[in-house]
């Protein structure tokens, strides 16, 4: 019994680390969208090719993982829309290198 107990506890254990790794992917994901989003709307079309580029190269080619990217680069897109300021390329790219790193850091393997 005791046994099954343990078992029980480390495949709960299992399940919880890798539904907490499939959020920081899905966060990464969101961010790296979010920036691609704003970028469209800008009009700054490296900052696009590259969030585009960092997805596809880092993390899993599912379906989930590119749903994840296209609802928040098109939440991104509308929100810009409404007539907030774009940032300059160089803030862009800056948060696009922070969120790159995120990516990398929620798929190492998938490099």
């Amino acid at each position: 019994m005791k046994l099954a107990a343990s078992i029980l506890m480390l495949t709960l254990a299992g399940l919880s680390t890798a539904s907490l790794a499939a959020d920081a992917g899905s966060a990464a994901i969101a961010a790296v969208g979010q920036i691609n989003g704003i970028a469209l709307a800008c009009q700054q079309p490296a900052i696009v090719s590259r969030a585009r580029n960092a997805v596809q190269t880092s993390a899993p080619k599912t379906r989930a993982n590119g749903e994840a990217f296209e609802a928040a680069t098109n939440a991104a897109y509308l929100e810009q829309g409404k007539g907030a300021p774009c940032p300059d390329a160089a803030t862009l790219a800056g948060r696009l290198g922070d969120a790159e790193k995120q990516l990398q850091d929620a798929f190492p393997t998938s490099r």
